[in-house]
Parts: structure tokens; sequence; C-alpha cells
């Protein structure tokens, strides 16, 4: 696995926009995409909630994913953020090593 997609949701466009904008500032994705808005029904405390949120995708090389993960959870408004790597099997050989160079 030499790239991936980590993909997290927040409660607003702007948070969205504000974790995007500063994991590509940080080099630690190449490329963001965000989502929304999107409904996500979920259990919490013990009830079934209902909310409207953006999912941000941010898509970089693997190697950045652990530095990712903490900048996400450490920038993030959730006490439980949602915070998924999958891994990229394949694509554009020009695409991924792009990711590569922009999160070096």
């Amino acid at each position: 696995m030499d790239h991936v997609v980590v993909t997290t949701t927040v409660d607003s466009e702007e948070a969205a926009r504000t974790l995007a904008t500063g994991a590509i500032e940080a080099r630690l994705g190449a490329c963001a995409q965000i989502v929304g808005p999107v409904t996500s029904v979920y259990r919490w405390e013990g009830a079934v909630q209902t909310a409207t949120e953006w999912r941000v995708e941010i898509k970089a090389a693997a190697r950045r994913a652990p530095e990712l993960t903490e900048y996400l959870k450490t920038e993030h408004t959730y006490d439980v953020p949602e915070v998924i790597v999958t891994p990229i099997a394949g694509g554009s050989a020009e695409y991924l090593s792009w990711l590569t160079e922009e999160t070096r």
C-alpha cells in the first residue's frame, strides 16, 4: 500500500474547509475533496442520532497516514471523530506519483 484516502466527517462546510486546508498546507495530503451535505445516522451515548455532516476525503502517500490521522484527531471538534484510512489499490501512475511528490 503506497497511497491512501483518509476520510472524516464534520458538522459544517466551514469545518470541512478548515481541516482540508490545514492538511494540504501541512503537506499531509496532496488533495482533499469535500462532499456534502450528507445525512449520517449513528448511535451515540445510547441513542440513535441523525445529523447533517460534510465528508472530507484526503488523498495522501501511505507513509503520511499516521501524521494525517493525528492531525485530524487533534484539530477535529468531535469527541470521537471518524478517521478511516483506505488503501488505494491502483490508479493513474501519474496521479499517484503526484500524490507522493506533494506529501514529501
